[in-house]
């Protein structure tokens, strides 16, 4: 099977993790672009989404399924997005597509996080693909020697990437994360920095792994 059609499978497959009545929170991604045009076909049993991109909201209204303001919503059962990386704990790496700190915001509504990903994306340890980084423009600089002083990482400014939000992001090389929770936290208090795209707190609770096999499912504690 191509990577495209492991996609697809996730996708078709975290339908089962849709809760009949209740708005969804959807992700952003290739991989989600294919969850949400499956989403489409139980359009009819689900009150609605809360999105997380310009481009998922878009989408998904061309299926003609309700988007709803974040800002009305207390709680949604289940959130589904993909993930650049995902480890053994159910923590990721988030943020290829530029919508990192909008799906943190998704993610922190919702009472369960369902990862949807093909085989490639499950590391033992969380740093292989670049850890994007939501910054204030005036702030990227200092942030990148942060990086480079702390943890030897190498940051470089996305070119030509302005984020939902009118931010810049930074793509940092080179990190080997064995502590998701310790560095999230750190850099999270970094004065500049809006969202880093590790996401330990808001980590998976259930992971449908794309495989040549099918679809295998990992939960996580």
């Amino acid at each position: 099977m191509t990577q495209d059609e492991l996609k697809a499978l996730v996708g078709r497959a975290a339908l089962d993790h849709v809760v009949p009545g209740s708005v969804v929170g959807v992700g952003t991604g290739s991989t989600v672009n294919h969850f949400i045009d499956a989403l489409a076909t139980i359009k009819d049993r689900i009150a609605g989404a809360v999105s997380s991109s310009v481009k998922s909201t878009e989408r998904l209204q061309a299926h003609g399924i309700p988007v709803l303001d974040a800002a009305t919503i207390e709680r949604i059962p289940v959130y589904i997005d993909g993930a650049d990386e995902i480890d053994g704990r159910g923590c990721m790496i988030k943020g290829g597509g530029a919508a990192l700190t909008r799906e943190k915001i998704v993610a922190d509504l919702a009472e369960r996080f369902v990862c949807i990903v093909d085989a490639s994306k499950r590391v033992e340890v969380l740093g292989r693909f670049p850890l994007p980084v939501e910054v204030i423009p005036m702030a990227a600089a200092q942030i990148s020697r942060h990086f480079a002083a702390m943890y030897g990482g190498r940051a470089v400014l996305r070119a030509g990437v302005v984020t939902d939000n009118g931010n810049h992001l930074l793509d940092v090389h080179g990190l080997r994360i064995t502590d998701p929770f310790g560095m999230e936290t750190e850099v999270s208090q970094w004065p500049g920095v809006v969202t880093v795209g590790i996401f330990a707190r808001h980590r998976a609770r259930i992971c449908l792994l794309g495989t040549e096999q099918g679809v295998s499912t990992l939960t996580f504690d």
